[in-house]
Parts: structure tokens; sequence; C-alpha cells
């Protein structure tokens, strides 16, 4: 297969162009040779005719023809006339007097060629007065002049032939030949670069779509030319590649989405498994404690209060859990429609801290606190009550410490930060970073003795994190789990944002 190279766009542009200037250029410098060369022709006869005319003049003023014939010769000497023939004529064509080879009377019997401007030699009479260029039997060219005197009496004749000296003389000088010729060399070039930036927009957007159309990178937008066609091509190729980064950002968000999507199935796939695992225990144990109460009507009191306080304590842990997972459910979908109000952390924390000693939520632990007073924060008072209780209680039944302290540690213009620490035994590195997964534990077999449902840590961060804060943990050097969390200040600039809201909602 033979591959035929196709000429580049700069020269299809280039060549045409270049064709019209040089066949313009061409035109223009034939018909200026040729008005040059008629206008030095002309200028040559003129000088003839001048002899021819002194001539006659000399005749009328019976000036003697021989002495002024003589002054001629001597006059052109040394000249590029020196060799001009002169030749003069009485009525009857008989030679009077001459000057060189005498030109002759009768001219028919030579060729001539026809010249402009003035009479042809082509008249009826050749003795009329006439110039031009004639040729002799030997193909010797000649410059001629014949002029006749108004009494008819004498004809003057004067021709020169065409020597070396008069060819240059009546030809071009050759610096205008050199002056012709960079002026063609100077327009192609100014045509050749005219052309080449033309076509460097289009040979670029060649490139270009040759690499878009391989899924190579194009690197050339800085080599545009500065002009029209070049902000064009820029133009093109910056919408192309806008277009590409939104295609590309559309992907990479499709594919997030996807993920997401994918990545919440796995989640409710996982939390319903998880659900159903935490479900059958407490289940089992009810059905089987039913089953045994079912089976034996006559079991003696003391077991039956047994059996039936052990379905209690199962029951109430359904129900706990139950609870929690309508928690979490609620704070993980609408956790953007949690409202939201003014909480003062210290009155918050300040009646937890009365409340505890009754509820039993953590015996056998001291809880102490350190909040300055009107510590108030942007939350919701029912979920941050459950919050500090939810971390209470996982301390009171994992940390296997004495003692649980929250603080106030910072503070900037914009947030409060806390800390929630106990003093007991703290966890491996290696479960640190799973602490808030749904149904985690650290002792299995442990947890479930001490009770729980997987989901108060989990509930504690869903609950921060509806409320616009953070939350962290880690051990503590000096022993026991610390959490580190933040909530937003309420301020009287965040007061008019949040009730400028909540008047847009009503109307």
């Amino acid at each position: 297969m033979v591959l035929r190279r196709r000429i580049s766009y700069h020269w299809r542009l280039f060549i045409p162009i270049a064709l019209v200037i040089g066949v313009i250029i061409s035109i223009l410098v034939w018909y200026q040779y040729r008005r040059e060369a008629d206008y030095r022709a002309e200028i040559m006869e003129k000088e003839l005719a001048i002899i021819n005319n002194r001539i006659i003049y000399a005749y009328e003023r019976d000036i003697s023809l021989r002495s002024f014939i003589n002054f001629i010769q001597q006059y052109y000497q040394g000249s590029m006339f020196e060799g001009v023939r002169v030749s003069v004529y009485d009525k009857d064509g008989l030679l009077m007097y001459s000057l060189g080879v005498p030109v002759p009377y009768d001219l028919e019997r030579m060729r001539y060629q026809k010249v402009a401007p003035g009479p042809s030699l082509a008249a009826d009479n050749p003795m009329d007065d006439g110039h031009g260029i004639i040729k002799n039997n030997d193909d010797k060219i000649f410059y001629y002049s014949g002029f006749k005197s108004d009494d008819g009496q004498i004809t003057v004749r004067t021709a020169m032939p065409m020597t070396r000296d008069i060819h240059d003389e009546i030809d071009i000088d050759p610096k205008v030949w050199a002056v012709i010729i960079l002026a063609v060399i100077a327009a192609l070039s100014v045509v050749w670069f005219s052309t080449r930036m033309l076509s460097r927009s289009i040979t670029l957007l060649n490139d270009f779509a040759y690499r878009a159309s391989t899924g190579g990178h194009f690197t050339g937008l800085d080599k545009f030319p500065h002009n029209e066609l070049g902000d064009i091509s820029r133009e093109i190729i910056r919408l192309y590649r806008d277009r590409g980064n939104a295609i590309e950002q559309a992907n990479r968000e499709r594919s997030v989405a996807i993920h997401a999507i994918e990545e919440k199935a796995r989640i409710t796939r996982q939390i319903t498994n998880n659900i159903n695992h935490e479900i059958k225990t407490p289940v089992g144990i009810i059905r089987g404690y039913l089953e045994t109460i079912l089976d034996n009507p006559d079991l003696d009191d003391k077991s039956r209060n047994h059996f039936l306080s052990r379905m209690k304590e199962n029951v109430e842990r359904l129900c706990s859990l139950l609870n929690d997972v309508s928690t979490m459910t609620r704070l993980e979908e609408g956790g953007e429609k949690v409202p939201l109000e003014m909480v003062d952390m210290h009155d918050l924390v300040y009646q937890i801290n009365n409340d505890i000693p009754a509820s039993q939520t953590a015996p056998g632990m001291t809880f102490v606190y350190d909040l300055p007073l009107d510590c108030r924060v942007v939350g919701n008072y029912n979920l941050l009550n459950g919050m500090i209780y939810g971390l209470i209680r996982n301390a009171a039944m994992h940390s296997g410490g004495t003692e649980i302290s929250l603080k106030l540690v910072s503070q900037n213009d914009s947030y409060f930060i806390f800390s929630f620490a106990d003093n007991g035994n703290g966890v491996g590195e290696e479960h640190i970073i799973h602490l808030f997964e749904r149904f985690y534990r650290v002792d299995t077999g442990r947890s479930r003795k001490m009770g729980g449902t997987g989901l108060g840590l989990p509930i504690v961060k869903s609950t921060v994190l509806a409320l616009g804060g953070t939350i962290s943990v880690h051990n503590r050097s000096t022993g026991g789990l610390e959490f580190i969390f933040t909530l937003r200040k309420w301020n009287d600039d965040f007061h008019r944002g949040w009730k400028q809201e909540e008047d847009a909602e009503e109307v």
C-alpha cells in the first residue's frame, strides 16, 4: 500500500498566493521593461531626429553641409554615437554627402519592422519622414530616422547600428534587475512568514485534534500566535478542556455517589445482620424460659420467679436495643432536621451530676465536672443529655475505673472543646479506631455479661456530628480513655442567623 503524503496547510496556502504575486510582479516587470525599452529607443530615435533637423536647418540657412557633417563626426567621437551614419540625398535620389557607410535611399530593398511611437516605415512612400528599427540584408539591426526638407530638395537619412554600447545603453540597468529580484524575494518572504503565521494555528489545532482523538496530551497552548485565529484556537481548546474536566468531575461524582450508595447498602446490611444477631439473643433467652415454665407447670415459686426475672431483664435489654436503633436511625437519616436551641452545658451537667446517684448510672464511680457558668452551646437538650449519659454508662460498664470527669479544655471564637475521661484500664490501640462502630465490642464475652447494646458510642458520635461538632478518642497516658468533642458556641451572630432561618421556614 502506497502512502500519499499530504501537502501541509502552510504550503497549500503559500503556493497559490506566491503564484499570484509572482504573476503580478512578472506582468508589472514585463510592462515596465517594455515601457523602459520603448522609452530608451525613443530617446535614441529622437537623437537621430535631432541630427536630421540640424542638417535640414543648416541647409535652409545655406550653411555648408560638408562642414556641418564633419562637425557632427567630431562632436560624437568617443561617444556611443561615434558610428552614426548620415546620408543626404537630392530630390533625384543622388547621394550628396555621407558620414560613414551610406544609408540606402531605397529602403524598400531592406527588411524593416514596425515600431511605435511615430510614423510607420510601412507608409506608401518610404521617402516620407519616419523612424524605426530596420534590418539590412545581413540581418544587422539599425535605428533609423529619415527627414525631407520642406522644399523637397534634399532627404536626410540617419542610421545607428545596434552596437554593444548602444545595447547596454538602451537596456535596463542590471542594478534594476537586482532590485526587482530583491523585491520578489522580500515579497515571497513576507508571504512565507504571513502564511506560516496564519497556518500555525491550523497546524496546532490539527495536532490538538489528533492528540485529543488518540488520548494524547496537548502541550502547545502557548505556541498559538497572538492574533484573532490564535485567540479562537485557544478558546476552542479551553472549552474542550473545560468540557473534559466537567465530564471527569461528573464521572468522579458518579463514582463517589455509587460508592456511597454501595457503602450505605453494605452498612445497612451489616446493621440489619447485627440487629438480627443482637435481637436473637434476648429473644432466644425469653423463649427458652417461657418453654421451661410452660413445660413444667409444677415448677416451684423460686425457680419460676428466677426465670421471670431473667425474662424481664432480656425484655428490657431488647427494648433498650430497639430504642438505640431508633435513635441511631433518627440521627443519621434526619440529622439535618434536629431542632436546635441554646443549651447551657453547665446547667445540664449540674443536673446530670445530681441525678447519677439516684439513677445508679455509675455505681462505685465518682463523677466530677469543671465547666464555666453560661457555657452556652448550639444543641438539643435531650440529645446532649442522652450523649453525656451514654459516655457515663460506657465508662461505668467497661472502664473498670473509679472516677469520671467532664471538663472544658479550650475554646475559640466558634467552638467549645470538652474532655470526657475516666481513670480506668483503657483499651488496646488496635481497638481505638473501631470504638465508634455499631455493635463493636472490645471483649465480646465480657461485654455481653455486663450488658449494653453496642450502640452507645455510635449514638454519641452521631449526636455530636448532628449538632455540628466533632469527636475523637484516645488512651490517656495516666490510664483510661479520653473523649475530646467540640460543640458550637451560641452567640449573637448565630442566634440572629438561626432566627432568620426559623422565620423563613415559618413564612
